[in-house]
């Protein structure tokens, strides 16, 4: 073991009060937020990009029934997300993180929050949304909706809607998932109608509202952070 790893392993009990406070300040600040969906999608989407002006309307569309918008924090997908909902006068939350090349805070969120650590910033991206809609994106976005996908199917979290925005983008994947995970019996029967497709905004927000009809503001902690 080389002398970096060891200071490396030294610092461990230390760095276990930058990821408190990280929940901390996150926890506190997002307590007072209210029922939010969070909108996933790539940093890279120029503005004029359909998906980009379909964030927008969607964002939009979310805050004027009074649900707050949480995403990313950074450009692209995210940028958008939070200028539709910073016009529409609601809650724009971005959850920024700190990357060395990609990643850079926009100013469209009115309630931004920095994070160090990966795992927190999702911690908080599940535990506070009602609804999760993944918008077209790369690593980041299929890392982040395979894991709500695989809170919600194995009853961690509760059903929240989880759509998939832009059916060119991920009919492919569902394809090959019904054909390989379904088929194969990787995955139970049923559990891709967890996931819900769309090329609509209202279609999209028509869904969350019906959730929302069905079982009410949520009044307790999801079992995957009690």
């Amino acid at each position: 073991m080389n002398n970096a790893t060891v200071g490396f392993i030294k610092e461990d009990p230390w760095r276990i009060f930058r990821i408190m406070a990280e929940f901390v300040d996150s926890f506190e600040a997002m307590s007072k937020v209210g029922p939010a969906v969070t909108i996933f999608g790539s940093a890279r989407t120029p503005v004029k990009d359909p998906y980009y002006q379909a964030s927008v309307t969607l964002a939009k569309g979310l805050v004027k029934h009074n649900l707050a918008v949480i995403t990313g924090g950074g450009p692209g997908i995210m940028e958008a997300a939070n200028k539709g909902a910073r016009q529409a006068k609601g809650r724009s939350v971005g959850l920024n993180i700190e990357l060395p090349h990609e990643q850079h805070g926009n100013r469209f969120a009115n309630i931004p929050i920095n994070f160090h650590y990966f795992f927190s910033r999702k911690v908080c991206f599940v535990k506070y949304s009602v609804a999760f809609v993944f918008m077209p994106g790369g690593f980041g976005t299929l890392d982040e909706f395979y894991e709500v996908l695989t809170l919600v199917q194995t009853q961690r979290i509760p059903r929240f809607p989880l759509i998939l925005f832009g059916r060119k983008h991920w009919t492919g994947l569902v394809t090959w998932m019904k054909a390989n995970l379904e088929k194969g019996h990787f995955i139970s029967p049923g559990d891709l109608d967890l996931i819900t497709i769309t090329d609509d905004p209202q279609e999209a927000i028509d869904i969350i509202l019906d959730y929302e009809r069905r079982v009410g503001p949520p009044d307790v902690v999801p079992a995957a952070f009690a």
